[in-house]
């Protein structure tokens, strides 16, 4: 099955929106001090932007979204960018779209010079911290100073 990731723009917001939330209810990310509860979830577009050194991608199958994955600086750091909202249909699971989405994440936060990535995360999401095992991400203690999502309990980070 082939797909196709690109750029989210504004008429991607409302499909990403509905694929953030369900996913999230599906491994218990639901309410504050979760990803899919944060106000930027609504208009993704609006947040992303390669101006600020931030990007979030959509993957695409037969044209319709299926998932994303972003990168925005870690509480403004120039330095320390964060993987943020990497969801993806059940469906589109197993073809390698994380990977895909994660790879092109790093590889737009290293053009822009960020040093590190971090990333917090559940421990019901099983699949996503294998892949980053595999990507060189690495397993903190507690979340790094400033981060938002107290329902997170598995923070990693990466040298880039």
């Amino acid at each position: 099955m082939s797909y196709e990731i690109q750029s989210i723009k504004p008429h991607h917001d409302h499909q990403v929106c509905k694929i953030i939330k369900k996913v999230g209810s599906e491994f218990g990310a639901v309410g504050e001090g979760f990803g899919p509860s944060d106000p930027e979830v609504d208009a993704m577009s609006l947040h992303y932007k390669n101006e600020d050194a931030s990007c979030y991608l959509v993957a695409t199958i037969a044209e319709e979204i299926v998932g994303g994955s972003g990168i925005a600086a870690f509480n403004g750091s120039k330095e320390i960018c964060e993987l943020r909202k990497l969801f993806l249909l059940p469906e589109s699971r197993g073809l390698g779209l994380g990977k895909k989405l994660t790879e092109s994440c790093l590889d737009f936060a290293k053009s822009k010079g960020y040093k590190e990535c971090y990333l917090d995360t559940l421990t019901s999401m099983e699949s996503a911290i294998s892949l980053y095992e595999k990507l060189g991400f690495i397993h903190l203690d507690k979340p790094l100073a400033g981060t938002i999502h107290s329902g997170c309990d598995v923070w990693m980070l990466k040298k880039l």
